[in-house]
């Protein structure tokens, strides 16, 4: 039901005149909404009949603990200590010992996935493209639900202190921006499109620019008034409004995305088959409540494929064609 109304929602979209943006964005997600969530979803075990070699593989395989690189989010320190709890989880359902290494930076965990020093790693969209690029033999698993729409999309925010007198983007020019790094797709690749199609141009425009290297570090330059607005992804901003660390009366959300394709777990290509399957099916059958790699309070993962983020290749492309 849920799909057929959202089904409904881009056909009417596709009834209206929209920019290359909107439509481009609406046929990603109508896929991507379609994919089954992990009320209906199930990972086929493989049946084919496994060769000694490859059976001795996997004993040694089972031996060795599975490590997951993630993107900063959050304070590095706290998110490791919010994910203990699904790290646990992880362990049991495997039955060998799970870590989470939280990089310093987005392109630490490109690296390490794409040069195999891990098995998984948790990537905006715009660093798995990266990835994916460097070893097209990386995989995307799955990706999270968002916590409000029960579907796997989240939205891009522009977020602006209120004392600024910024209330709409037209606002912004002759004040401090940051972004979070070229390879977050929230926290620059989806904003960056969108003031080009109105004509702003951030290094013309705006009085400074910065990249921060994180969405908390984003979000912590706003509140220690280093900038007047910034870029960010809505629930990573949500959150920290719901745990009292960015009070909302001083803050402004003044634009809004449409949906985005979810942010994938991606797998290194030294991962066997039969532990992509296992991985699949431990997150989709993870309890809701458990802590996800953002550090918010997950409701569940869905499959995806690397044919979901062709919406963010299209808009790299209208970056780089400027």
């Amino acid at each position: 039901m849920h799909q057929q109304l959202f089904c409904q929602v881009v056909n009417n979209i596709f009834g209206k005149k929209t920019t290359f943006f909107t439509s481009v964005l609406a046929i990603a997600i109508f896929a991507t909404a379609c994919t089954s969530t992990r009320e209906n979803s199930s990972v086929t075990q493989p049946s084919i009949a496994q060769s000694p070699a490859s059976t001795t593989s996997q004993a040694g395989e089972e031996q060795a603990t599975i490590t997951m690189a993630v993107i900063p989010w959050q304070v590095s320190s706290e998110q490791e200590k919010k994910l203990q709890p699904l790290a646990d989880y992880l362990s049991k359902a495997l039955k060998r010992p799970f870590k989470f290494q939280v990089t310093k930076d987005y392109e630490t965990a490109i690296d390490l996935l794409v040069k195999k020093k891990v098995d998984i790693a948790y990537l905006a969209p715009t660093s798995y493209i990266e990835a994916h690029r460097r070893d097209p033999k990386v995989e995307p698993l799955v990706a999270q639900i968002n916590k409000e729409t029960k579907r796997p999309w989240y939205t891009a925010v522009i977020i602006a202190n209120k004392a600024s007198g910024i209330k709409t983007l037209k606002d912004l020019k002759g004040k401090r921006f940051a972004f979070v790094t070229k390879l977050s797709t929230s926290g620059y690749v989806v904003p960056t499109v969108h003031f080009q199609e109105i004509g702003i141009n951030p290094e013309r425009d705006f009085k400074s620019v910065i990249f921060a290297g994180s969405h908390d570090k984003a979000k912590q330059a706003l509140v220690n008034g280093e900038v007047d607005a910034i870029a960010d992804d809505r629930r990573s901003y949500t959150d920290q409004v719901n745990e009292g660390k960015i009070d909302a009366k001083k803050y402004t959300i003044i634009w809004e995305s449409i949906p985005l394709p979810s942010v994938p777990i991606v797998a290194s290509s030294k991962v066997s088959v039969e532990l992509k399957d296992e991985l699949k099916k431990a997150l989709i059958d993870a309890p809701a409540g458990l802590v996800d790699p953002t550090g918010g309070i997950g409701v569940g993962y869905t499959l995806v494929q690397d044919g979901d983020y062709d919406i963010v290749r299209e808009l790299q492309k209208q970056i780089s064609s400027k």
